[in-house]
């Protein structure tokens, strides 16, 4: 009751304003058992909610136009996970809704914060390794069928939702959740029509060779619990080459200061004789990487894999991903926020500023 006050109050508020519609979609799906160390927690089939309020652009910039008018929103979630030791979660993401096949196939991403009502605890919660903290990133992606004002103002979607619920090793454990979910819901539009205008701008982002300077930053724990939060610095240097209006491909060079890694190689030599590990393993990283940055406005997406050149440690493997977001305050400075991960295994959330020459 308390979730659906709030919706209608959002409602109440967004009354009389063009472009703007709310929606309220319930799923029901499946914890994927990506690790055997969370097979324990998987007793029961999640449920729950999604209250999303969504604008669509109006067209008076060019973007609007090159992406076939998409919405920006922000969304809340709920989802009920059927099983004590596990908890339930909620979370607050803001997120874009882009839209195909004459704006019936709808495709939203969504990133923001999660709260776990039951995270572990060495003393009462020790079997939940899946999130070691209360707080954590989370991410998750809807693909669905939208039908907008099947009846009056009111429309109806349906599809298949992705979460992904991990504090990005923040604080360990942290083996993670993602969940797989079909949704159904309504939506309403607060008036008959959308408007829709000309562009009144329109970017044409250079397309000589440019190049970045990035430092990121957070805290991070090592895989073996206890062992406290380290701050860790990587520093990268990018060259970028504009292929379009859309897009660029960057290839750059990190170095990876850890100072959770700094700490773990002595012990594992110390107190894991079985791990092989030299004491006198350098704990710095180099890795080269290729990746791409999706223009959006001052908003933009970029996604990259890299490959370790220098990594004596080796437990992490050779490869390295990571998945981000830029907010441009000048055309050359930006403040960057991004997930580094080893595949399916998070490393580290990074945050930082960008200087692109």
């Amino acid at each position: 009751m308390t979730y659906l006050l709030l919706f209608f109050f959002i409602c109440l508020a967004a009354i009389g304003q063009e472009n703007w519609n709310v929606s309220l979609q319930t799923y029901q799906g499946a914890i994927l058992p990506h690790s055997k160390n969370i097979s324990h927690l998987i007793t029961n089939k999640p449920t729950g909610y999604l209250f999303s309020v969504n604008h669509r652009v109006n067209g008076s910039k060019e973007w609007h136009h090159t992406y076939r008018f998409p919405e920006i929103g922000f969304s809340f979630h709920t989802q009920n996970n059927h099983n004590e030791t596990l908890g339930d979660l909620y979370g607050l993401y803001g997120h874009y809704n882009f839209y195909f096949l004459n704006r019936k196939l709808q495709f939203r991403v969504g990133q923001g914060v999660a709260y776990a009502t039951n995270p572990y605890d060495k003393e009462t919660n020790f079997r939940n390794v899946a999130y070691g903290s209360k707080w954590m990133p989370s991410t998750y992606f809807m693909l669905s069928y939208d039908q907008a004002r099947i009846w009056k103002n009111i429309g109806f979607n349906a599809g298949l939702l992705f979460v992904h619920h991990s504090n990005a090793t923040i604080k360990s454990p942290n083996t993670s959740t993602n969940t797989v979910a079909l949704n159904v819901g309504v939506t309403y539009h607060f008036s008959d029509k959308d408007e829709v205008q000309r562009a009144s701008s329109f970017d044409n982002y250079p397309q000589n060779m440019r190049y970045n300077l990035i430092f990121r930053t957070g805290i991070n724990e090592s895989h073996i619990i206890g062992m406290g939060q380290k701050p860790f610095y990587h520093i990268a240097a990018v060259a970028e080459k504009p292929l379009n209006n859309y897009g660029a491909a960057q290839l750059g060079v990190d170095l990876f200061l850890s100072h959770s890694l700094k700490e773990l190689i002595p012990f594992l030599a110390t107190s894991f004789p079985e791990e092989n590990m030299n004491k006198d393993t350098d704990w710095k990283r180099v890795g080269l990487f290729l990746g791409y940055e999706w223009y959006l406005n001052k908003l933009t997406a970029e996604g990259n894999i890299g490959y370790y050149v220098h990594d004596e440690y080796k437990n992490n493997g050779s490869f390295y991903q990571r998945l981000g977001l830029r907010y441009y305050v000048t055309p050359n400075i930006y403040g960057v926020m991004s997930l580094k991960t080893h595949f399916a295994k998070a490393e580290a959330f990074e945050v930082g500023l960008g200087y692109k020459l």
